[in-house]
């Protein structure tokens, strides 16, 4: 069953974060990932306005998904993003 990472980040230094957002494409897709959302024009349909950057992961599987997140690659690669921004990171179980 496919799963989703889904990312809501608040960046504080562009061109930092620019740097991170560089490196996670060949890492996601070595684990089977690909992204379906990142970084694009948001519109809030109902609730309070969101304004920040959102990004959507789809994986083979939950398992892989936090496979990615925990590996040493991502790791190494999350610590350019430490302090370019703020934000949240949920896995979740696909619909299929």
């Amino acid at each position: 069953m496919s799963a989703y990472i889904v990312v809501r980040m608040k960046v504080t230094d562009p061109e930092q974060y620019k740097r991170y957002a560089a490196r996670t494409p060949d890492c996601v897709a070595s684990f089977g990932g690909r992204f379906i959302a990142r970084g694009g024009e948001t519109v809030t349909l109902e609730g309070p306005e969101f304004s920040d950057r959102m990004v959507i992961i789809e994986f083979p599987s939950l398992e892989r998904a936090k496979e990615f997140y925990n590996s040493p690659e991502y790791t190494e690669i999350r610590a350019l993003r430490a302090h370019a921004g703020v934000g949240e990171f949920i896995a979740v179980d696909g619909a299929d």
